[in-house]
């Protein structure tokens, strides 16, 4: 019984989303608006990044990065929860279950190493400025995004080739609204003892980036507040606030869910802390790093306004030749053209 309960879990069915007419379309709409916005938002901020010249220095680079991996972190989760909401059989075959699985858990550990490349870059920036220059190269900026990639998705290799080779069997039914390692695992038929040592790695790992951003950030919360000028320490203050909003979102519901103290919560707060970090920390992110810093912001409207000043630009060159004389057959060309 057990072999064929095996052989036939090809997919699996995620068992806290409501129906479509119970509640499934309430939740549908805010959720597909909060996905639009995150995709914008981020996509806004990675193209200004990368457009305004200003805006090229260590600091802008991580934040583009960190933008770009935001987009496809939650591409990996909510397209499916969309889905889930509006259909009545709420499932996800084993292969697709696997690379969100894969894909989420990589993404995420490459954010939390982001954010850790971006706490020693505001630690050199604030408390050696003059070594800043020669240390934060374009070369050191792109070797520690690719050592974050590299850590990201090398890192949840093994525990998810391992997940796939697990036999699986019981009720297909998985306790929370995305493949994740814990309500997977509890569906197989045989010893799993082995996660507690892929679990104790990952703890290290999210301790070590929690340990590195603390220390950096403490040293550079005295460090502002010995400064002399008040102005000084506005500006320091502001530049670091919105990478602790972030840090803080990020790490904190993360640590929640996974660095709990009980072995289970109520449904009702995994669902919540799920939500915190798949969808609420994704969506505040553009808000953090847009409207609360003001060289995003005059970014943006250097941008739109050059824009605006370009489609001016071709409406008076439009109008002037059309107050000039035309060039020959020119009129013919047009006529023709119609007369097709």
């Amino acid at each position: 019984m057990i072999s064929e309960n095996q052989t036939m879990m090809t997919e699996f069915f995620f068992s806290l989303f409501p129906d479509p007419y119970e509640g499934g379309l309430l939740f549908f709409i805010p959720l597909l608006f909060t996905y639009g916005f995150i995709i914008t938002g981020n996509l806004m901020i990675f193209i200004v990044i990368q457009l305004d010249v200003a805006l090229h220095t260590p600091m802008y680079f991580f934040i583009s990065v960190l933008s770009f991996l935001e987009i496809w972190y939650t591409t990996t989760t909510i397209p499916k929860m969309l889905c889930n909401l509006v259909s009545e059989q709420k499932s996800i075959s084993r292969a697709g279950c696997l690379l969100q699985m894969y894909f989420f858990h990589s993404l995420g550990i490459t954010e939390g190493c982001v954010l850790t490349a971006m706490a020693i870059d505001r630690y050199i920036a604030i408390c050696s400025p003059l070594h800043y220059p020669t240390i934060m190269t374009p070369k050191l900026c792109i070797q520690l995004t690719a050592g974050c990639c590299l850590c990201g998705f090398l890192l949840v290799l093994p525990e998810t080739a391992w997940i796939a080779t697990l036999p699986l069997c019981g009720s297909h039914q998985i306790q929370q609204i995305f493949c994740d390692f814990t309500p997977v695992l509890r569906l197989a038929c045989t010893d799993t003892s082995l996660v507690v040592i892929m679990d104790a790695i990952h703890a290290v790992e999210i301790l070590a980036s929690f340990l590195v951003i603390t220390l950096s950030y403490i040293r550079i919360i005295v460090l502002i507040l010995g400064m002399p000028s008040a102005e000084g320490r506005h500006k320091a203050f502001s530049t670091c606030a919105a990478h602790l909003a972030v840090f803080l979102l990020f790490f904190g519901s993360v640590a929640a869910m996974y660095l709990r103290f009980s072995a289970t919560y109520s449904v009702f707060w995994d669902t919540a802390i799920t939500v915190t970090f798949v969808v609420l920390a994704p969506f505040l992110n553009p808000l953090i790093y847009s409207l609360r810093n003001e060289d995003m912001k005059d970014a943006i409207g250097r941008l739109f306004y050059s824009q605006k000043r370009v489609g001016r630009w071709s409406s008076e060159i439009f109008l002037d030749q059309g107050d000039t004389e035309k060039p020959p057959g020119s009129s013919n060309f047009c006529c023709s053209l119609f007369s097709l």
